[in-house]
């Protein structure tokens, strides 16, 4: 008697791409390519920036699944990339969810990596990497929250697996690298006072340019007594600042951020789509 077939359970995948090029004093495309569930949306501007919009059409990730961004800004250039909505990570019955990332900014240009929360539910399991090149005199501005689970429908990540892995360079300079993890236990784990204290939001912000020393105070200000602090490093010549926050909840981590953002964007508020 013939065994029945196997039919291996039906996995998103996306692949993406923009190249931003200057003509006529305004940030234009040079290059736009969009696979599978990985859509890309410009909407108009007026200032001579652009800002794109990512959007996953398959609602969401799960084990298996696997998206692969590539952004690529031209001297001069500034591009702002965001997302349509938050990325849901469901549970995952195998595999892992895979994201990866990849930017270079050129010469005297800026890109502002400002995707919406990644939502974690219970027993999702998401593998990400995110990995820059910045030119000589480009400026990098990067924000990545995560929240453990919906706390306004009652829902919380238990246990699952969430890794996230930073390269940045800047002129060939390795000047930002991090890896972190969470497994296994994650509720438990997230409890405890040197994790997050209970706290299921939390963001990671990161910005290299010119004027680095002299946002510091500022942004220390805007963050007054909430769980998290502002640095700022050199490596090899290079300036760097990096933000840790956490909070109760996503609304109240956005009551935090967006104040922070519009501060390294120059009073310029966060995209529109994070309102809508």
């Amino acid at each position: 008697m013939e065994k029945p077939a196997v039919i291996a359970p039906q996995r998103a995948w996306g692949k993406g791409r923009l190249v931003a090029k200057p003509f006529a004093g305004r940030t234009r495309i040079a290059e736009l390519y969009q696979e599978g569930c990985a859509k890309i949306r410009l909407p108009e501007s007026f200032d001579g920036k652009m800002e794109a919009v990512l959007i996953n059409s398959s609602g969401g990730l799960t084990g298996g699944d696997r998206m692969d961004w590539s952004f690529a800004a031209g001297a001069g250039t500034h591009l702002t990339l965001t997302t349509q909505a938050c990325e849901k990570i469901y549970k995952a019955s195998a595999d892992t969810a895979g994201v990866k990332t990849r930017i270079e900014v050129g010469p005297d240009a800026s890109v502002h990596w400002l995707p919406q929360e990644t939502i974690l539910f219970d027993r999702a399991s998401l593998t990400r990497r995110l990995d820059v090149d910045i030119a000589e005199g480009g400026a990098f501005l990067a924000v990545e929250a995560v929240l453990l689970g919906r706390t306004a429908m009652q829902e919380a990540m238990e246990t699952g697996l969430f890794q996230d892995c930073w390269r940045i360079r800047k002129s060939g300079v390795l000047v930002h690298a991090e890896n972190m993890r969470l497994s296994g236990a994650v509720g438990c784990l997230t409890q405890t006072a040197p994790v997050l204290g209970g706290r299921v939001a939390f963001a990671t912000l990161f910005y290299t340019g010119p004027d680095c020393e002299m946002l510091v105070d500022r942004l220390r200000a805007c963050l007054g007594d909430t769980a998290g602090g502002v640095s700022h490093y050199q490596v090899s010549g290079e300036d760097k600042l990096v933000a840790r926050l956490a909070a109760t909840d996503g609304f109240a981590l956005r009551k935090i951020l967006i104040p922070l953002i519009s501060h390294l964007r120059k009073g310029a508020s966060v995209p529109k789509v994070w309102t809508l």
